[in-house]
């Protein structure tokens, strides 16, 4: 006897390969927004400020991969329905 329906199997691996590619764009996305907002601020060299303990730029960068993470995750979301 069958299980599951074949149908429904696909529906299980479409959601898998969903979730994997949303976890890819995610990661890749939060790279390219730490890249870009640290092109955009010469002055100041993110690496060297974390290090530093600079709580102002963590909070920054933390808001900036929430907003990403949100971002990415309904998109996700919108693309499993």
């Amino acid at each position: 006897e069958k299980i599951m329906s074949q149908g429904v199997l696909e529906v299980y691996i479409l959601n898998v390969l969903y979730a994997i590619g949303g976890i890819l764009v995610g990661l890749f996305s939060a790279w390219f927004v730490y890249w870009m907002f640290d092109k955009m601020t010469p002055t100041c060299n993110l690496d060297e400020e974390l290090k530093k303990g600079n709580m102002a730029v963590a909070i920054a960068l933390g808001c900036l991969f929430i907003m990403i993470g949100l971002l990415v995750g309904l998109i996700v979301g919108l693309g499993l329905n």
